[in-house]
């Protein structure tokens, strides 16, 4: 069996768990349509690393698998370049930040009283043990 050239990647298996997670809401068919794609084997090309998502589709595509679409350009970005190039664009030009890490920033800022906390050992356990980690 061959490897296909992407399956491995973290936005394949994304796209196949959010299609997934629509399955009782939305056929295949109806997620391509809402991301554009004249051929609805596109979807399935993306989940099982046969091709890549385009970056000028991840607008498209966040609204039709309903993600936040930073999200899914920051997977975009390293399918599409690789981890090294995705990271000096990162390094450039700033972390895409989704909606919801917006909103813990922001809860942070408040809960702060918007004084730049430094990250502490402790303020890292206490966050990473909200995550069970």
């Amino acid at each position: 069996m061959t490897k296909k050239p992407h399956e491995d990647t973290k936005l394949a298996k994304y796209v196949e768990r959010r299609v997934l997670e629509l399955k009782s809401r939305k056929s295949q068919l109806q997620i391509a349509n809402e991301a554009g794609f004249p051929n609805p084997n596109m979807i399935t090309m993306i989940k099982n690393g046969t091709s890549k998502l385009a970056l000028d589709r991840v607008p498209s595509m966040a609204r039709a698998v309903e993600c936040d679409p930073s999200y899914l350009m920051r997977l975009a970005l390293d399918q599409a370049v690789g981890d090294t190039s995705a990271q000096a664009i990162v390094e450039i030009f700033g972390t895409p930040v989704t909606a919801n890490e917006l909103a813990w920033l922001q809860e942070l800022r408040d809960a702060s009283g918007d004084i730049n906390p430094r990250m502490t050992t402790r303020g890292r356990s206490v966050i990473r043990a909200i995550f069970g980690k």
